[in-house]
């Protein structure tokens, strides 16, 4: 009842834990920055929260969207440069301008962060896709703690899915799923169909050529030690799908799980 104010950033946040703490009172706005930009950047004000935008430019940061959509901002917080490194402050920093590497929509006086440039993916039909929209929206699930999705010159899109083995586990507990470890819960078709419904209801949501056609259910979790994840959790998307080539090639051949 005390908190003014709540600010989420840093990654894409579900819609539904948006409503979440505003329904139980907290005032969460979104906002948006960067290391070179010293913090916040863009951020919504207590009166215009519309979920899943980061509204404007705070006050002194000029905002204008350049090629490919590319999110674009000048101000006194942006940095001068990076560290002894002339050739990256000059692909960063150009007519005064820093280049995110963000691609936006601008409505109404909103920002709406899509995803990264370099990670938009182009199907083989010609269609621009945002992974991590995509993936934001399959992990409201409880029962799936990473999703990576699949679709740069694909037909269509597919997903590997790590299931959160905690809640997945307690689940087939409650409908008397038996299991011994990770690996054998995946294996499981109850468990299957659980994720294919999770999926189904994520995809109810999005655009017919964003929509999960088919997924590979991973036997174990992400892990750093592997190269997998990050240190701080953020998902090697290239090293997973090296890794896991054979397993996405299957999701495309005519007889793919």
């Amino acid at each position: 009842r005390k908190t003014r104010i709540a600010m989420t950033g840093a990654a894409p946040i579900s819609p539904a834990i948006v409503h979440f703490f505003r329904a139980i009172g907290v005032p969460l706005i979104e906002v948006y920055g960067l290391t070179e930009s010293a913090g916040i950047a863009l951020g919504q004000v207590l009166s215009d929260r519309r979920v899943g935008t980061v509204g404007n430019g705070i006050d002194r940061m000029e905002t204008k969207l350049g090629e490919s959509n590319e999110l674009l901002i000048r101000g006194d917080t942006v940095f001068a440069g990076y560290y002894r490194n002339e050739e990256a402050t000059r692909m960063s920093i150009r007519d005064g301008w820093l280049h995110t590497g963000d691609v936006a929509e601008f409505k109404d006086g909103h920002f709406r962060i899509v995803d990264r440039l370099k990670d938009i993916m182009i199907t083989a039909g010609g269609k621009n896709l945002s992974p991590s929209e995509i993936e934001n929206m399959v992990k409201s699930s409880p029962f799936i703690k990473e999703c990576i999705v699949i679709g740069d010159a694909r037909k269509y899109v597919s997903a590997l899915i790590q299931i959160d083995y905690d809640l997945a586990g307690k689940w087939a507990e409650e409908k008397g799923v038996a299991y011994t470890n990770f690996k054998n819960l995946t294996e499981n078709d109850s468990l299957r169909e659980l994720i294919q419904s999770e999926i189904d209801t994520a995809n109810a949501q999005l655009a017919q050529v964003s929509q999960i056609r088919k997924f590979h259910l991973l036997t174990k979790e992400l892990d750093h030690d592997d190269d997998e994840v990050t240190a701080t959790m953020k998902v090697r998307r290239f090293n997973v799908q090296k890794k896991y080539a054979s397993e996405i090639e299957g999701l495309y051949s005519r007889h793919g799980a």
